[in-house]
């Protein structure tokens, strides 16, 4: 299978459909659960939350290109944002002549904290905790079976000691957890809450919180890449200019946080995407990229660029990234199920791998941009079909007026009015 799709964007919307069912040897119920009639049934949406009175959809597309530690793999993302999937796919295409990103992942290692008050002496509470750790982990290594026959679970303890907080003195016991091939929030909460009676024993003090972080910093997935320099080259932009304007561009935003966050946001254009498209936990995520963007004490980049000795563009990623492919949505939603079919992928460290590689790419496409032909012309040309079908145009209309209002640099709703009123003119 090739990532690589010539004029797939010229195919109409079924004949993409059936490329990818068949290019990814869908069966007819995954290929139905892509298809815009199918997916999430109300029923099926009843079940999933509360007060359900609907559903709400979002465009799924496909980023092509892609090859990630040799593999070449099409990548469905669930945006409303336009240039999102088209600038994922062209850096993808020039990551490919440095020969593709090569991403990493740890061990599925989560935590779960426990908040411990009123314990009378701290000292002595965190040295029992430690001494008593095998029982402890013991105790939360039973609290699911299929985990452990997995080969997951309970891995280690730790004890902090916070001495002055708003509420006086309290001790929080970590407890990592590997979760295999779940994100693993229902197992760590459930760990935590089985071990807190027995923290309670030992230390003598009142468990109260007992949540897992999504600051998954023992759950990092990392990326990194190549583009030749030459490879860089377009226009009247030499490959040498783009290069040092996306370090340049970079440089900002590790050395500053009102850049930073906008940069990161970037990032996570495209790992957003590929969350929601395949029913993980975006906002989980999310939480874990910008707490540890900050981890030196300041918000800075999530990502480095560099020119190598040779003289080409370098790029990393690495970031938190807690993901699964069973439980939760993941096995519910039918579309979920079906994007995770079209990856092809079998673990959670896969899809890590995976995840990690779009966010350096959607990060390349944006530094590229606005480094060279300012951010606005690809992506209002883009957005220019959003305003025509706004203003009310359907069909072949809404490429017509978004054309037209490209090419006058002017996209704005009334313009787009008076362009489909023209237009009616002209077939009536």
């Amino acid at each position: 299978m090739s990532s690589r799709l010539p004029g797939f964007y010229t195919l109409s919307l079924e004949e993409r459909l059936w490329r990818i069912a068949e290019q990814a040897k869908l069966s007819d119920e995954a290929r139905q659960a892509l298809n815009p009639q199918g997916g999430l049934s109300t029923s099926q949406a009843d079940h999933m939350i509360e007060n359900v009175i609907g559903i709400y959809g979002m465009p799924l597309g496909v980023a092509t290109n892609f090859m990630i530690n040799g593999f070449e793999l099409v990548i469905p993302m669930a945006v409303e944002e336009p240039s999102v999937v088209a600038g994922a796919s062209f850096m993808a295409k020039l990551v490919r002549q440095g020969g593709g990103f090569h991403a990493e992942s740890d061990e599925p290692h989560m935590i779960a904290q426990i908040q411990l008050l009123d314990v009378p002496d701290m000292q002595a509470a965190s040295h029992a905790l430690i001494r008593r750790k095998p029982e402890i982990l013991a105790l939360a290594h039973k609290v699911d079976a299929v985990i452990a026959e997995l080969g997951g679970g309970a891995r280690d303890m730790e004890v902090f000691n916070f001495e002055k907080t708003a509420v006086g003195p309290m001790l929080v016991v970590h407890l990592i957890y590997d979760t295999r091939d779940a994100m693993g929030a229902n197992a760590l909460n459930t760990a935590a809450e089985s071990i807190a009676p027995l923290l309670e024993e030992i230390s003598g003090g009142r468990a109260h919180l007992k949540i897992l972080s999504n600051l998954a910093d023992r759950r990092l997935a990392r990326a990194n890449c190549r583009v030749p320099c030459e490879a860089l080259a377009f226009d009247d932009f030499e490959g040498a200019r783009v290069r040092d304007g996306i370090i340049e561009a970079w440089a900002l935003a590790e050395a500053d946080p009102y850049r930073a966050a906008t940069h990161n946001k970037g990032i996570m254009n495209g790992i957003d995407a590929v969350l929601i498209a395949t029913g993980n936990d975006w906002r989980a995520v999310e939480a874990g990229a910008h707490a540890y963007a900050a981890r030196s004490g300041r918000y800075a980049s999530l990502s480095r660029w560099w020119a190598d000795e040779d003289g080409d563009l370098r790029g990393e990623l690495e970031m938190p990234m807690a993901v699964g492919i069973v439980g939760g949505a993941t096995q519910v939603h039918p579309t979920a199920k079906a994007c995770l079919a079209v990856l092809g992928v079998k673990s959670a460290r896969e899809l890590a791998e995976i995840v990690v590689s779009v966010g350096l790419a959607q990060n390349l496409a944006a530094l590229r941009s606005l480094a060279t032909e300012g951010i606005q012309r690809g992506h209002m040309s883009l957005h220019a079909r959003q305003v025509a079908i706004a203003a009310g145009a359907k069909g072949d209309q809404v490429t017509r007026l978004a054309k037209q209002m490209a090419s006058e640099g002017n996209v704005r709703l009334d313009r787009a009015k008076q362009l489909l009123q023209q237009d009616r003119g002209k077939v009536d």
